[in-house]
């Protein structure tokens, strides 16, 4: 979950002249207060099933923006093994405008990706030899299943509608995963993944405890003959 410097108690806090990123003290505090709610929705409503263990980091963009990552450990009545439930949790498709207007507008502001590749390709997900990192845009898929490299691949149809989104058009082949409840409740990027392999917690474990950025560097006294 990401922080939202568009949140509606954040900006009701600035002054005429003030930006988000100026005001740190309010980020902070706000989204604690975000996060407490989030935690108390997976911990204790148990949005997402009942949980056995679980581990998370928050992380400070280089804008001042925080986001933190939760790694989330079911227990054995809630654990999301069979494809035929990865849609009762987690879906990746823009919702009709008829049956959930409320999620569709957030789902095109928060939870899409790019757009990249051929549609922008300066933008910075791009590596030249091989396209966009994340792998975007997906494949159409007419019903979720396992993928090969141990990550699911989530249902995305093909419904023929297309959506301006930052000067583009794009599809449901574009939409970042999501839970409904959770992003429809916090109004922020809310990116939700299955993962039900060893391959896939062995990353996700070493990606939260990897720590902040860091450099080596080193200082050369270079005198001149």
């Amino acid at each position: 979950m990401t922080c939202n410097p568009s949140w509606a108690e954040l900006k009701k806090e600035l002054q005429p002249h003030e930006e988000a990123q100026n005001r740190p003290d309010l980020i902070a505090r706000i989204f604690k207060a975000k996060l407490g709610s989030l935690r108390d929705d997976l911990l204790k409503k148990h949005v997402l099933g009942h949980v056995a263990a679980y581990v998370y980091v928050i992380e400070f963009q280089k804008r001042g923006l925080p986001h933190v990552h939760f790694l989330l450990i079911m227990k054995n009545e809630s654990k999301i093994i069979n494809p035929d439930n990865y849609d009762d949790f987690v879906a990746a498709e823009i919702p009709a405008e008829s049956e959930n207007p409320h999620l569709r507008k957030m789902v095109l502001k928060h939870m899409i990706h790019g757009p990249c590749g051929p549609l922008n390709a300066t933008s910075p997900c791009v590596i030249k030899s091989s396209g966009c990192k994340s792998h975007y845009p997906k494949q159409f898929c007419s019903a979720s299943i396992h993928g090969s490299d141990s990550y699911p691949i989530y249902r995305r149809r093909d419904t023929g509608e297309m959506v301006k989104v930052r000067g583009h058009m794009i599809d449901n082949r574009w939409v970042v995963p999501y839970n409904a409840h959770l992003l429809a409740k916090y109004d922020c990027h809310t990116n939700v993944e299955i993962c039900s392999t060893v391959k896939a917690v062995k990353y996700l474990y070493k990606y939260i405890y990897k720590g902040h950025d860091r450099i080596s560097f080193q200082i050369n006294d270079v005198q001149s003959t």
